[in-house]
């Protein structure tokens, strides 16, 4: 790594993340060049020659690993069930490493890659993009600014209406290839959980197969016990006809609730790119979520909230700094483990009917004598 010069990232796969995600913020922060492309795929190939002119391309991850002098960050944006073994490689090879969500099958796996980028002295950070989301980002400002009083429940709801199954890896029934709703939104909301209210100690979940021909979970509900006795209640959903709000968070004193997505994933695939300067993750007023007591925000109860901008550059920026040892690492493969010990026990809880606790993570006065 030369003082000054920008940071050479490897980008492995350019599917749906690495092209919409990965490949554009990269691109667009301050510090790093996207220097090469690993794909086969020649439609891809030309896709990413399009975007990224400057870039080289490799054929297969090896071919990072014969060079990795050349290279300063590795960006991994493969199907999940190549995460562990392309990290683990690439720590081996002596390079920083970017994940996809979910960094791995299982919390032991990510907790060995944790390990193996400590002993190496090298990052590990997971693209949990989502806590950048605008309206993450403003419920997560109202919390600390204390506008709900203390918080009793949460709801999140990734929630979308796709009754024909696209196929793909992503809802393969192969448990290998790490699918369905639960590892992948379910990746998002959980960790948005676990950032706002802190470990969780019971998981109870419900998981279904709902589409015809599909063959992974598509309508899943998680419950989550925090330890500070929040309840947080979580619904991921392909098969859902009528949306509800993606928020809707219940306090002592006040409820916050905000309907719709935000803004950036839409903007990326529609090619537009973050700038310096400009206006990005911005949200017009009609949608703004409200913050009330006693009434529906339907009927116009509550008071409108600016939602604050989204800010999905601000991951690869706080990554460039942990780079270059003037900031921390933004999402810790630690924190990313956590999360999968909820996922595991939600996993679990829907296929044995049961509640599963961590004892981990049980306050003090609840562990058995």
């Amino acid at each position: 790594m030369v003082a000054n010069a920008p940071l050479r990232v490897a980008l492995v796969g350019y599917g749906l993340a690495g092209s919409v995600f990965h490949a554009p913020l990269i691109a667009a922060t301050d510090g790093l060049v996207l220097d090469t492309v690993v794909t086969a795929n020649e439609e891809r190939r030309a896709e990413a020659r399009a975007a990224h002119p400057d870039a080289r391309f490799a054929a297969s991850p090896d071919e990072l690993w014969e060079r990795a002098d050349e290279l300063d960050l590795v960006v991994i944006a493969s199907p999940n069930k190549t995460h562990v073994s392309l990290a683990t490689a690439a720590l081996k090879a002596g390079l920083p490493v970017v994940v996809d969500k979910p960094i791995a099958g299982t919390a032991a796996e990510a907790r060995e890659l944790a390990a193996l980028a400590e002993e190496r002295g090298l990052l590990l950070s997971v693209f949990q993009n989502r806590r950048w989301d605008n309206d993450f980002r403003t419920l997560a400002a109202l919390i600390a600014d204390g506008e709900l009083g203390e918080v009793q429940r949460f709801e999140s709801r990734f929630e979308r209406w796709r009754p024909q199954p696209k196929g793909g890896w992503r809802e393969s029934g192969d448990p290998e290839e790490i699918g369905g709703l639960l590892y992948d939104l379910g990746s998002h909301v959980v960790d948005q959980a676990l950032v706002l209210f802190g470990p969780a100690v019971r998981v109870y979940a419900e998981a279904d197969v709902r589409r015809p021909g599909a063959a992974a979970d598509d309508d899943t509900f998680i419950a989550i016990t925090h330890a500070n006795g929040v309840r947080s209640h979580l619904y991921v959903s392909a098969t859902t006809a009528q949306l509800g709000p993606r928020f809707r968070v219940l306090g002592s004193t006040a409820g916050y609730v905000k309907y719709g997505l935000d803004p950036q994933e839409a903007a990326l695939r529609a090619g537009l790119r973050p700038a310096a300067g400009e206006p990005w993750g911005e949200e017009v007023e009609e949608v703004w979520g409200r913050i009330g007591s006693g009434e529906s925000p339907l009927t116009g109860g509550g008071t409108p909230v600016r939602t604050l901008p989204g800010d999905y550059p601000a991951y690869y920026a706080a990554v460039t700094a942990a780079l270059r040892s003037t900031g921390e690492n933004p999402v810790t493969a630690l924190q990313a483990a956590a999360a999968l010990d909820v996922l595991e026990a939600a996993r679990r809880s829907a296929r044995e009917g049961v509640t599963v606790t961590l004892p981990g993570n049980l306050p003090h006065e609840e562990h058995p004598a």
